[in-house]
């Protein structure tokens, strides 16, 4: 059985946090607000697994309201879901993402990211897709004041 998921997350930009994104820190002035790192690639990738398994989403499994998770890589996230996916007796086949931001350019840093992402999942770098695209200076993207992801994730069982 084949099955798919869908995940988006987007975050407000903030002078002075920290840019975390796929697991990774980016060198920029401004960095996702949220209750644990803020990475936006990894929550919509988090819900995109869910969604296929059926198991929910990223609020129901890691509450902002519960302070264990305040400031918790989201790396650990996905450590999880590897583990519920494992359980149900799902493997990830394949993983497509784009994040949408106007700076800083990504596609340096793909390769880093995959890594990161990869290994926190288990699976193959070559499972795992990434893209970014611009807003074109449209809306609060494009103006610089948040960054989305939308992810699909494929899993086999």
């Amino acid at each position: 059985m084949t099955r798919a998921g869908i995940g988006y997350d987007l975050h407000r930009m903030a002078e002075g946090r920290k840019l975390i994104l796929g697991g990774i820190e980016l060198q920029f002035p401004k960095g996702p607000v949220g209750h644990s790192d803020g990475d936006a690639l990894a929550h919509a990738l988090c819900d995109a697994l869910l969604g296929a398994a059926g198991l929910g989403d990223i609020g129901t499994h890691f509450p902002d309201t519960d302070p264990k998770w305040k400031n918790v890589s989201s790396l650990r996230f996905l450590e999880r879901i590897r583990d519920l996916l494992a359980e149900g007796g799902f493997r990830i086949a394949h993983i497509d993402a784009i994040v949408i931001t106007e700076k800083p350019k990504l596609g340096p840093h793909f390769p880093a990211m995959r890594e990161a992402l990869a290994k926190s999942l288990g699976i193959e770098k070559s499972a795992i897709n990434l893209k970014a695209k611009t807003n074109e200076g449209v809306d609060a993207i494009g103006r610089g004041e948040a960054i989305a992801a939308q992810v699909i994730a494929t899993l086999e069982r």
